[in-house]
């Protein structure tokens, strides 16, 4: 396993998620809402079009049938990767308990509120037919929050649902007596890919909400200073503006910005065989490094580790103050790795990481914060290294939320241990089958774990070819690509408590499954000359070695046919 950090003022994971219930009908508010209170829902039964709502990937409509109640109502269609999502913001009052409800019909719905400040929370039904059904939920809002987001969608690969009659319940947030505020300042484009800008901009005082035009249409509404735009063409330039929201009214719109999306995606394409390494974000005897000392034979770059919040769900990522490494330069030096070709990603987990996704709301709460994450420093996805279990169910929607909002080029790679992978019925093997169609690479650690099954059911010590190769072969048989198929190794004795292997082990074992040769007692029935590489922990400890590791098996990996 993974040795971060051993300074107890560290963390090197991420915390435990806490519980939403995902599940059909209602959940309790810690306080009624009031009865008297007025819909603080605008346009809640869409009899006047679309806005203020907006669609993802302009997937709804307002349809006159089927009605729930007036002459309209939202119907909107997931497709593909898009899941039909449909909000607005609402002004809210800190500390005040208010009731979601809506109306829906036909295929999977889903009803929810986020940005509450304290648990977001959302309930669902897995289709009604032609009947109508009230789906109902209830929140509290935090101690500095102004503004929700209500939102609707409905499920990946379903049909399409419709909604009406939405109903928020609670105190107003917004006077309209206040002043309308200012246009928003600072408008900047960040991340590109090739169907997609991130935007930020300075907070507006007195602001509820934000809304973002593209070439003068409005596009969405947010409650943030920053918003990702989707569904854009390859190689186009866009202009966006944004506006500022409250009761009172919206602001004149920002200075305009123009942003030309890329051609192929947003980072690199991992290449055929890869090299990855672990990046330590902390001090722990091994070589200190910037991301620009890596060594170039890496193509896979997993910075250790993402960290926990006080969000459910939420991960965050902070520079370790004692590398001395500044910000700007580290975001300068991800970008000058997606230049060279290599792909960096943020890792969660670790040896002493915990992290528990098992229902619907901290999984939507990992995929925001990692997108979030990507968006600001340039990470080109996520590493899953949980050592301490994983719910195949909800880590599989947390990683489609994040891939349908990254898009084609989000890396995904794992790091199991090998006890992780001697069933495909085990949560980790699980999980990577859920996702092989979006999934990169695993690299399972072949070390800290001693004698193991291998696939012809013999049972076979760590430090040999035998291991490396006859585990390897539970997963090339059990439904993984050999693309999708890495072997994970200590750079060093220092690297791990135990499973070192010299990198011409590392090498021989390669060989016998890509090619059949340099094999040990145990050979497989059939070659796999697409297994994608190999994996280290960690470039740190490779660097305190000269670089040895990746001397050796990185010009490998990068010969294999």
């Amino acid at each position: 396993m993974h040795r971060p950090c051993p300074r107890t003022t560290r963390r090197s994971a991420v915390g435990a998620l806490a519980a939403l219930a995902l599940a059909a009908g209602g959940i309790a508010a810690t306080s009624p809402a009031h009865a008297a209170d007025p819909n603080l829902v605008r346009n809640a039964g869409f009899e006047n079009g679309l806005s203020p709502w907006t669609c993802s990937a302009g997937s709804g409509t307002v349809s006159g049938s089927p009605v729930h109640g007036g002459t309209a109502a939202l119907r909107a269609t997931p497709a593909g990767q898009d899941t039909a999502r449909c909000s607005q913001t609402v002004s809210v009052k800190p500390d005040s308990a208010y009731q979601l409800s809506a109306w829906v019909q036909g295929s999977y719905a889903y009803l929810g509120a986020s940005g509450t400040g304290t648990t977001d929370v959302s309930t669902w039904t897995p289709g009604t037919g032609s009947d109508w059904k009230q789906l109902t939920t209830s929140f509290t809002t935090g101690a500095n929050t102004t503004s929700v987001t209500v939102y609707t969608h409905g499920w990946y690969g379903q049909g399409p649902y419709t909604v009406d009659d939405v109903t928020l319940t609670g105190p107003g947030g917004g006077d309209p007596s206040d002043p309308v505020p200012a246009a928003p300042g600072g408008l900047a484009a960040g991340r590109t890919t090739s169907s997609s800008v991130t935007l930020s901009w300075t907070p507006t005082t007195g602001a509820t909400g934000y809304r973002v035009y593209q070439d003068g249409t409005r596009v969405q509404e947010v409650a943030g200073a920053s918003a990702t735009v989707t569904g854009l063409s390859p190689s186009t330039s866009y202009r966006f503006q944004v506006t500022a929201v409250n009761a009172a009214g919206e602001s004149p719109r920002s200075a305009e910005v123009t942003a030309t999306t890329t051609a192929g995606g947003g980072g690199p394409a991992v290449p055929k065989h890869a090299v990855t390494g672990y990046w330590q974000n902390f001090d722990n005897g091994a070589t200190v490094q910037k991301i620009s000392d890596v060594s170039d034979q890496y193509d896979i770059i997993a910075v250790a580790f993402a960290d926990a919040t006080t969000t459910p769900g939420a991960i965050s990522f902070t520079l370790d103050p004692a590398l001395k490494y500044d910000e700007a330069r580290f975001k300068a030096d991800i970008a000058a790795k997606h230049a060279a070709g290599k792909s960096v990603v943020l890792s969660v987990g670790g040896e002493r990481g915990t992290i528990s996704v098992n229902d619907s709301a901290s999984a939507n709460n990992f995929a925001d914060s990692a997108w979030a994450l990507m968006q600001k420093y340039g990470f080109d996805g996520v590493d899953i290294d949980l050592e301490n279990g994983i719910n195949p169910t909800y880590m599989t929607q947390a990683l489609r939320a994040l891939s349908a909002k990254a898009g084609g080029k989000l890396v995904i790679t794992m790091a199991p241990q090998t006890l992780d992978m001697q069933s495909t019925s085990a949560g980790y093997f699980r999980t990577a089958l859920n996702i092989k169609d979006i999934l990169t690479v695993v690299n399972t650690q072949f070390y800290n774990s001693g004698s193991m099954n291998g696939c012809d059911g013999k049972v076979y010590s760590q430090g040999t070819v035998d291991f490396l190769t006859a585990l390897a072969c539970i997963q090339l048989e059990g439904g993984l690509d050999p693309g999708q198929v890495g072997l994970g190794l200590p750079a060093s004795t220092r690297g791990a408590g135990s499973g070192y292997v010299p990198p011409s082990v590392v090498n021989n074992a390669l060989d016998c499954l890509a090619k059949g040769t340099s094999c040990g007692t145990f050979k497989p029935a059939k070659t796999y000359p697409g297994i994608r590489g190999a994996m280290t922990w960690s470039t740190n400890w490779d660097a305190a070695n000269g670089n040895a590791w990746s001397n050796a098996v990185g010009p490998h990996v990068h010969a294999l046919p």
